[in-house]
């Protein structure tokens, strides 16, 4: 049985470096140039070297996306980039331009060259198309079943990829022209602004003011809305359908989600792998996701028709059931460690830590000082603070606590 790599997001260096702590195999991120994530801590030259430094000490690969739809005038300025990029060495572009794929060739020939969801690559034809055209690996539509993904496979020899958790397009992926329309942010050029996730109701036009939600709640109804992709409970057949990477979106996500879902699909692909015939999923795993900032998960195409009620939402609401509170720096062999706050917290919560490996830990916040021994009566947002910490942790641990309500 062919393993599949665990491909997991990367928006800044520091959701990188977690993504590596807690089980990544490769990581896919986006330099200042040419992605389709604009408001993402993309990567300048500098930072795409030192990525690459800490992917190779780790022998880990890296991805960079260059997937935006390439302009007449853009044409030499990608070709400067691909320049800048070429010594850096890194191990794949995720393109989805014909344009974009033909100037790597030319540029930097004999990089691995891996082709975007946004491509819509549906059918073998198509991905035979694009294996002649110097294509590696192709991340297949989130549109197909998984019959339709196997069939695909048997047919070809190429790599193939899917996702398995994060958001999902409530277009053909990438291909939604409402934030381009409505506030002049084009999805396909890395600014979408979402507006499928917005709240609506409907106005009769001699009305105007007057409200008529299509009840759902009192905030109207959600007629665009897709569920978040989960498909954690079917990794065995994902493996089994024989394919070479298992992608989780999320470049604009914190560094709390890219810690808690990767571990949790390292945990669950390590265990399958290492017996299928008597892997049995732990039953808090689906709960750890559920820990998340999630709207309401579904498997999206893979398990039903193009009406799948996996795919479609009737609550646009996210779901978070706990709040990243602090990130460990430092601990002492003593007990004691030095603790970033991401969020306010105070002596007298209860906090979790969590970390690689699925190690996880409730604790009681007792005393809290400040570097120089002060007592602090609150942890503040990116303060730092000396504290009591559970038995085993680590820099790189990560801290929670239940949301309010």
């Amino acid at each position: 049985m062919s393993r599949p790599e665990l491909l997991v997001p990367a928006g800044d260096m520091e959701k990188l470096e977690t993504a590596l702590d807690y089980g990544a195999d490769a990581v896919y991120l986006g330099g200042e140039h040419f992605g389709l994530r604009a408001n993402a801590g993309n990567f300048d030259l500098a930072g795409l070297a030192r990525a690459r430094e800490l992917t190779l000490a780790r022998g880990r690969r890296l991805y960079l996306t260059l997937n935006a739809y390439l302009r007449p005038c853009e044409a030499a300025s990608l070709a400067s980039y691909l320049e800048e990029l070429r010594p850096l060495g890194l191990d794949a572009y995720i393109v989805s331009d014909p344009g974009v794929l033909e100037l790597v060739r030319e540029v930097d020939p004999g990089r691995e060259i891996h082709l975007s969801t946004q491509a819509n690559t549906t059918n073998a034809g198509a991905a035979r198309f694009w294996q002649r055209a110097g294509v590696r690996r192709i991340n297949l539509a989130r549109e197909l079943t998984l019959e339709e993904i196997r069939s695909i496979r048997s047919a070809t020899d190429m790599e193939l990829e899917v996702f398995v958790h994060g958001a999902m397009c409530v277009a053909y992926s990438g291909r939604c022209l409402l934030s381009a329309a409505l506030v002049g942010r084009s999805a396909n050029e890395g600014g979408c602004a979402h507006p499928c996730r917005w709240g609506y109701a409907l106005v009769e036009e001699t009305r105007p003011g007057e409200y008529f939600p299509v009840e759902e709640d009192a905030r109207g109804t959600y007629i665009l809305n897709s569920r978040d992709l989960c498909l954690l409970e079917r990794l065995p057949e994902l493996v089994g359908a024989g394919l070479d990477s298992l992608k989780i979106e999320g470049r604009m996500k914190s560094r709390y989600y890219v810690a808690a879902v990767t571990r949790v699909y390292r945990a669950a692909l390590d265990r399958y792998l290492a017996d299928p015939e008597a892997y049995r999923p732990e039953p808090d795993w689906v709960g750890e996701l559920e820990r998340v900032s999630h709207r309401p998960y579904g498997t999206g195409f893979l398990f039903g028709g193009r009406d799948d009620a996996g795919v479609q939402s009737g609550d646009a609401r996210y779901r978070r059931s706990h709040d990243f509170v602090g990130v460990v720096r430092s601990v002492d062999g003593q007990g004691r460690g030095t603790v970033e706050g991401r969020n306010r917290f105070f002596p007298g919560e209860t906090l979790e830590l969590i970390g690689p490996g699925m190690r996880q830990a409730s604790f009681p916040v007792e005393e809290v000082f400040a570097g120089g021994g002060e007592p602090l009566q609150v942890v503040q947002p990116n303060a730092r603070a000396v504290m009591a910490l559970p038995p085993g942790a680590r820099p790189g641990d990560l801290l929670r606590r239940e949301a309010a309500g």
